[in-house]
């Protein structure tokens, strides 16, 4: 377990319910009725449910916005190309289009230390200015030993070699040719035959394989004192079941140093190691992005913005120990919370494998490798909101407080190593995710005077998992919650995922409280990552005309229990992809069946393709159905320019709360599965027409092409010739990505929920008075 020497303040229960009961009775910019009677809004009414304009009363814009930005038939008001609920879109237009730069005191200190890494991962600084919160962490690989266990029962740190204690990764260790080579899982322990012919190799985690991973027999298949050279020109054996899992190491045998992947690669002033920034001195924060006012003097960070006011501080030999400095910033602004790093970097860093949590890693030339991490929205957002000139360091003049808690880092870390073991969590994931965001409130809340001023309602926080904050801690509800499933709890009114570790209906009522898993008052559902695809946007597959979209509705993706290869829970999907296959299968189920409705021009199958994306560029329409909680198909219809088919009844996609999705998508109910073809050749091919062209109008808006191009700008510096992703992002319109867009959404609750008027009053807007006072 670890040893843990910190400042931390003793945990305390700071009561929410009084604030809580405001929050509710509250009339907040998001008002959509949880059970909606007279819109037909997700199947109240009609049997294709196009969303309303579902924010009634809500921050009522002066009439000469609204004589100014009319909504269309549709009921949408057009901002930057994007048509957005009538209130929403009409503030935007004639608001956030208008606003101007506010000046805004920043606090540079003027030290120049800086923090080093022990071993990578010994040590975390804390708030920048007061070097707060140092942890020295002993990470134990193994459970316990016993007779039966004598490395300890299985988990997936288990180590039969030599364990690095700050990571709680094992390597060959020393006294071997390569002791930093890692002995990860399967490696280390005796394998046990197929019981049939071609059937799986197992391993026996009772019986560590000493002899063959330390041996120096090039006949015996060894491993810590192999050399590359004569494995790979087959003169030695090595052992098959090892491999090169962690970060920064490339090449079957680890040979090789590369660069690993940190929260913006310490943007350019520090050094990675595998999730942990070591920063160059007078460089602070996880990613090493908060110059001292020393460094400040040499060296100006975009995300600062220009200065009006610096003092000369490059002839100072010392500096002062805090420079105030005035720079220009737009509203809103957002204050990025420094945690401990057992809430983040460790997380990173003790990774056992090197794709998980992370969106990209780095191949043996340095180059960036993008792959589709289905959490990987949470670290780019977060690297987008520390390079943003929306990013403030002074508390006082924020309008958001960002609490950056990797929980996607968690999910592929829950069962890793003795000392992320909780004895309460009940061996589940989402318990042991709802006391680490716990744990970050009570950190925040004991630390910083920011909580208490509004009992966390100008807070943000970013639940990655697959069923998003169903299973937030009580104590931050107030909050707003990102997500990627939004779930109202008004059909589905319990766990939907089949995952056991996943499920949430059992985590104690003193814990999660009885909130829905979302509330489209306050909460905003994030698009999903999807990695930059140079072939599809080389190809423009989202400005496919409609000419060749031969295909009328398009679904690929594991269709349950009755396909070979399917999930075999009946609860999988809530048995949306279940019942869509039973009626429109276009390829046979194990009884050799193909769906009830089965046609040429539709398309319902589990069977992989390379060609998928081409596939869905060949669609008109295309199925959005849930997995276990989320799914990434709404991104996937978007980004091929395919009208959006949402079955998915109560659950709020991408923006719904805040885009006018019945421009261009289509909501059809559960229940009304069976008519979905004859409904969807119902619509005329000038509506049709219409939501194609707002798809390929704002399809950005469900990529994270801001967060792509920092990564891009990265690449630039250390090369001449730029990889094909960056070379095909960069050439992409500059039209409003999924960044752009929430800082959009972030700017209009600033001004029109009602109980953030009082601390208004007394900050520089930047707005024409029409919009920064309640009319």
């Amino acid at each position: 377990m670890p040893t843990i020497r910190s400042t931390k303040c003793p945990v305390a229960f700071l009561g929410v319910a009084g604030a809580l009961a405001v929050l509710v009775s509250a009339v907040h910019v998001f008002m959509v009725p949880i059970l909606p009677s007279s819109l037909n809004y997700f199947g109240a009414r009609s049997s294709i449910t196009r969303p309303g304009n579902v924010l009634p009363g809500v921050g009522v814009v002066n009439s000469r916005l609204r004589g100014q930005f009319p909504s269309d038939s549709y009921g949408a008001v057009t901002f930057r190309g994007a048509p957005w609920k009538a209130e929403i879109g009409r503030w935007l237009a004639g608001c956030n289009a208008n606003s101007s730069s506010v000046n805004v005191t920043e606090v540079q200190s003027g030290a120049r230390k800086t923090a080093v890494a022990e071993g990578c991962a010994t040590m975390s600084w804390g708030n920048a200015d007061a070097f707060m919160d140092i942890l020295v962490m002993k990470l134990e690989c193994n459970l316990p030993s016993s007779p039966e266990w004598p490395a300890g029962r299985w988990i997936v740190s288990m180590c039969a070699a030599h364990c690095d204690t700050t990571r709680a990764m094992c390597f060959c260790g020393p006294g071997t040719k390569y002791p930093d080579r890692p002995v990860a899982e399967a490696c280390g322990f005796e394998t046990i035959p197929p019981t049939k012919p071609d059937g799986p190799k197992l391993t026996d985690w009772k019986k560590p394989d000493l002899e063959n991973i330390f041996t120096t027999n090039s006949s015996k298949p060894g491993w810590c004192n192999v050399v590359p050279e004569d494995a790979y020109s087959s003169k030695t054996k090595f052992k098959k079941e090892c491999d090169c899992k962690y970060d920064g190491l490339w090449g079957q045998f680890c040979e090789t140093r590369v660069e690993c992947s940190c929260i913006n690669q310490c943007s350019g002033h520090g050094y990675c190691h595998g999730g942990f920034c070591q920063c160059d001195s007078g460089y602070f924060g996880i990613d090493c992005s908060i110059p001292s006012a020393y460094s400040l003097a040499n060296d100006w960070p975009s995300w600062l913005q220009s200065p009006m006011k610096l003092s000369d501080l490059k002839s100072s030999s010392k500096g002062p120990t805090n420079v105030k400095v005035i720079v220009q910033k737009k509203r809103p602004l957002i204050y990025v919370y420094d945690l401990p790093a057992e809430f983040d970097s460790h997380l990173l860093e003790g990774r056992h494998f090197k794709l998980q949590c992370v969106n990209r890693i780095y191949d043996d030339k340095n180059r960036t490798i993008w792959f589709p991490q289905l959490y990987g929205a949470q670290m780019a957002l977060y690297e987008s909101i520390l390079a943003s000139p929306h990013r403030t360091l002074n508390g006082d003049e924020a309008d958001y407080f960002y609490v950056p808690v990797l929980d996607s880092c968690l999910i592929t870390r829950s069962d890793d190593s003795p000392h992320l073991l909780m004895p309460r969590d009940l061996r589940l994931r989402s318990y042991h995710t709802l006391e680490y965001y716990r744990m970050a409130y009570d950190h925040i809340a004991q630390r910083y005077p920011y909580w208490n001023r509004t009992s966390g309602r100008d807070h943000i926080w970013f639940f990655s998992w697959d069923e998003g904050a169903c299973y937030a801690p009580r104590e931050i509800w107030n909050s707003m919650m990102l997500v990627h499933w939004g779930n109202t709890n008004t059909k589905h009114m319990n766990s939907t995922t089949a995952y056991w570790a996943d499920n949430w209906d059992h985590i104690p009522l003193d814990r999660r409280g009885s909130h829905p898993c979302f509330d489209p008052r306050k909460d905003l559902v994030l698009p999903a990552w999807k990695e930059p695809n140079p072939g599809a946007i080389w190809l423009k597959l989202w400005a496919r005309p409609r000419i060749n979209r031969t295909t009328l509705f398009y679904f690929n993706g594991n269709l349950g229990p009755a396909f070979e290869g399917g999930r075999p829970e009946d609860t999988y999907s809530m048995g949306i992809r279940q019942k869509l296959a039973a009626e429109f299968s276009s390829t046979p189920n194990k009884q050799g069946n193909l769906g009830r409705q089965h046609s040429t021009n539709v398309t319902v199958t589990n069977l992989r393709t390379e060609k998928y994306y081409e596939e869905l560029a060949n669609s008109v329409f295309c199925g959005v159905l849930p997995g276990d909680g989320w799914s990434g198909r709404m991104e996937d219809s978007m980004l091929q320019g395919c009208i959006p088919v949402i079955i998915q009844d109560g659950i709020f996609l991408p923006y719904e709360n805040v885009l006018n999705y019945n421009s261009f998508a289509v909501r059809i109910r559960e229940d009304d599965i069976p008519d979905l073809i004859r409904k969807l050749e119902g619509i005329n091919q000038t509506q049709v027409d219409f939501m194609l062209g707002n798809v390929r109008q704002i399809w950005q808006r469900f990529f994270y092409r801001d967060s792509i191009l920092l990564e891009a700008q990265r690449q630039k510096r250390l090369y001449s010739e730029e990889a094909p992703w960056s070379v095909e992002v960069s050439k992409l319109d500059a039209a409003d990505d999924a960044f752009a867009t929430f800082i959009q959404v972030l700017h209009y609750k600033l001004y029109n929920d009602p109980w953030r008027q009082d601390l208004l009053q007394t900050k520089e807007t930047g707005l024409p008075d029409i919009c920064s006072k309640a009319s």
